[in-house]
């Protein structure tokens, strides 16, 4: 695959085919002088000397020369390659809470906004580990699967909506069942978390022997609680608050008990998200404590510069247009290159 760094050497090549014009233009003024002098075929025989067909190929080699010089500006690049590259660091999988109650604004600006912001700012201070995101409500799926590609998981992660899984509920343990199967293949010496940020209860149920089996499996769960204790009411569409049946207004609090039980199981710990940037540097702080280790990593290579060689080909033309000369070489003028 070919593509061009610099997008400039259009312009450039436009005003090579401006050049080509004002060549045409001016051949045909310069035919049309020589006729008024006389027959051109008779003027011929009075310029023995003149070579028309050089002036010709003086005048192509250099536009070539100058075409290949544009080329070479524009940075010519090809060749994707792909390397497995190996690095120290962690395997992360966040599991993020898309239920309803994620919309609630007691922690600014909302829990889901607030959660997404706290992913992204763990994400920017990865250097050589893998993420992955899945999300849940009454049901979970994997969203982006592990990976190293920053940019793909912010891209992601900026997309994450409660629109995303139409099924309402809690389903933690399915959450961090489809986390744990999210990992390569059994690596002992790396260190694997899984993130369970959630602001309500296990509407499901088993998740505590979720986060077992996961801690069996290598892995250990954080539960990050997100919003108030209190409770604090759920947003609607149409302006309002979610009701009840009987028509109260439905308050989402966190139960810390259940997350913090979870977090045991998992091996893990219980972080309370509020307004403070308190969580962000206690989940910094535990995932530090985490072993290291050997990842292997996809890595693309850099495009090849590919300037060089267009260089020297403009610099073999450039050196075979100075040495044709516009006259026949006296020296050689019974060889007849240019007939």
């Amino acid at each position: 695959m070919l593509r061009f760094e610099s997008p400039s050497y259009l312009y450039l090549l436009i005003l090579a085919i401006v050049l080509v014009l004002i060549k045409l233009i001016t051949d045909f003024s310069r035919r049309k002088r020589l006729k008024s002098f006389g027959d051109p075929e008779l003027l011929k025989t009075l310029m023995p000397g003149v070579s028309t067909l050089r002036r010709e190929v003086k005048f192509w080699l250099s536009l070539l020369v100058f075409a290949l010089i544009v080329v070479a500006l524009a940075r010519p690049q090809m060749g994707i390659r792909t390397s497995k590259e190996k690095r120290t660091g962690l395997e992360i999988i966040i599991s993020m809470d898309i239920s309803n109650s994620m919309k609630a604004t007691d922690v600014v600006p909302s829990r889901l906004d607030k959660s997404k912001m706290l992913v992204e700012n763990l994400v920017d201070n990865f250097s050589n580990d893998k993420i992955g995101l899945v999300v849940f409500a009454g049901d979970a799926f994997t969203q982006l699967p592990i990976t190293s590609d920053y940019v793909s998981a912010k891209m992601f992660l900026s997309n994450i909506s409660p629109q995303l899984i139409a099924t309402q509920g809690t389903n933690i343990a399915e959450a961090i069942r489809i986390s744990s199967a999210s990992f390569p293949q059994k690596k002992e010496d790396i260190g694997r978390a899984i993130i369970v940020i959630t602001d309500g209860e296990d509407h499901e149920g088993g998740a505590v022997e979720a986060a077992k089996a996961a801690r069996k499996a290598g892995a250990r769960v954080y539960v990050l609680g997100v919003g108030s204790t209190q409770g604090s009411p759920i947003p609607d569409d149409a302006g309002g608050y979610l009701k009840d049946r009987s028509g109260q207004t439905v308050m989402s609090a966190v139960n810390e008990d259940m997350c913090k039980e979870i977090a045991s199981a998992g091996g893990g710990a219980y972080i309370h998200v509020d307004n403070t940037g308190l969580a962000q540097k206690e989940l910094n702080a535990q995932l530090s404590r985490l072993q290291t280790g050997e990842i292997s990593t996809l890595v693309y290579s850099e495009y090849d510069e590919q300037f060089q060689a267009v260089a020297i080909l403009a610099l073999i033309a450039l050196i075979i247009e100075v040495l044709i000369l516009e006259t026949k070489n006296p020296l050689l003028g019974k060889i007849k290159l240019f007939k």
